[in-house]
């Protein structure tokens, strides 16, 4: 089937229409200087929506309190609409990851988590979820307002999925059984599943909330104790969920979060001779260092969920209209920051011409704008470097 690539046409439309339209420069207001937009349906700059949460979690998560850093260092954590900081947070750095480490190690020899009966630890994660759905708006609000992405896709879809997938790893607590195998002769032979230990996990920008589920909550689940380092760029929402964790009744040093950068908390983390194993999602570049850091180390097991291109493919019989708009979603969803975003997309010569025309239109008439609108399909980008 002979076949033409045209996301990228469709992608720089947008673009242009976007840059052309919807970007007013902010002048020198923040950090980022210049290179920074506001974002705007209108001919007129509109002010951004400022949502109605209180930012009272800014501090290292260590041993169950909220700490300073051990440098006293803070770092900006920033608004994508304009550049502005939301909140200064704490930089955690190699020191902070040995004390989150050695908690989580206290907590996971010592303390009652993995020793706790697969039935509690299920109604912990279970009453989890219920305040999740009680703190929806304001977890979706902080969603919302560090990354960028619409504030209905937070609210209706990503903070609800979260409450369910915790009540996902909290089915399986009591049912991950060992076996008992058949053997020659005059022997028992079975296998047994325990937790691994002091689990580090590195999580990436694009999908905070969700990325913290499926991190913490199948090593919750297992009697395992964590240090997670979030993303730099949206450290708010794993701090508010973690209070809530604890809230539930998670005890103190099971779970540990420490915000902070790559080359300090990151590979403090990886390369750490008492962390058990290491699960990171994000660049391919990255994971190859989180990997090499782990076998040098301690020969940890890594785990890794790196970026790739995902085909998206229309058929010679294909109905065009839903086509285009599936391809449509495929790319641009959160803002086209997604590693299994459909950004190769074959077309079948015969419909090529009529694809790529109602594609191109599909992707002009998409709406940008404050992610806190009603039926906004775009904000921003999370920053004017993403690799996105």
């Amino acid at each position: 089937m002979a076949a033409r690539r045209i996301s990228g046409v469709i992608s720089r439309s947008l673009s242009l229409r976007t840059l052309s339209s919807s970007l007013v420069s902010r002048g020198n207001r923040s950090n980022l200087g210049s290179e920074v937009r506001r974002f705007t349906t209108a001919a007129a700059l509109e002010e951004p929506i400022i949502p109605p949460v209180s930012i009272n979690d800014t501090q290292l998560l260590i041993n169950g309190k909220f700490v300073d850093s051990a440098s006293g260092k803070t770092f900006p954590t920033l608004d994508p609409r304009t550049g502005e900081v939301i909140a200064n947070v704490a930089e955690g750095d190699a020191e902070d990851i040995n004390r989150a480490v050695s908690a989580a190690r206290k907590a996971f020899d010592e303390g009652p988590w993995p020793k706790m009966t697969a039935y509690e630890r299920s109604r912990i994660l279970l009453r989890f979820a219920d305040l999740v759905d009680k703190h929806n708006d304001e977890l979706a609000a902080l969603e919302t307002w560090n990354n960028g992405k619409p504030y209905e896709q937070s609210a209706k879809t990503e903070v609800p999925m979260f409450a369910r997938l915790f009540r996902y790893y909290a089915g399986w607590a009591d049912k991950i059984h060992g076996l008992t195998v058949p053997a020659d002769g005059p022997y028992h032979v079975q296998t047994l599943h325990e937790p691994i230990g002091v689990a580090g996990q590195i999580i990436p920008w694009n999908f905070p909330l969700l990325m913290f589920a499926w991190k913490v909550g199948p090593a919750l689940a297992t009697g395992n104790t964590i240090v997670l380092k979030t993303a730099e760029q949206t450290p708010l929402t794993a701090l508010y969920a973690a209070k809530l964790l604890h809230e539930a009744g998670l005890p103190p040093g099971v779970l540990n979060v420490v915000s902070g950068y790559g080359p300090t908390a990151g590979a403090a983390l990886a390369s750490h001779m008492d962390v058990d194993k290491i699960a990171f999602t994000g660049s391919t570049d990255t994971g190859k260092i989180v990997q090499e850091l782990a076998a040098k180390s301690n020969l940890k097991p890594v785990t890794l969920e790196l970026g790739g291109k995902s085909p998206f493919i229309v058929c010679e019989d294909a109905d065009i209209d839903k086509a285009v708009e599936l391809a449509h979603f495929a790319l641009f969803f959160n803002q086209g920051q997604c590693c299994c975003a459909g950004s190769r997309t074959f077309v079948h010569e015969r419909v090529y011409d009529e694809f790529l025309e109602k594609a191109k239109a599909r992707a002009q008439s998409r709406t940008v704008g404050d992610p806190f609108q009603t039926g906004i399909e775009q904000g921003p980008q999370l920053s004017p470097s993403n690799p996105y």
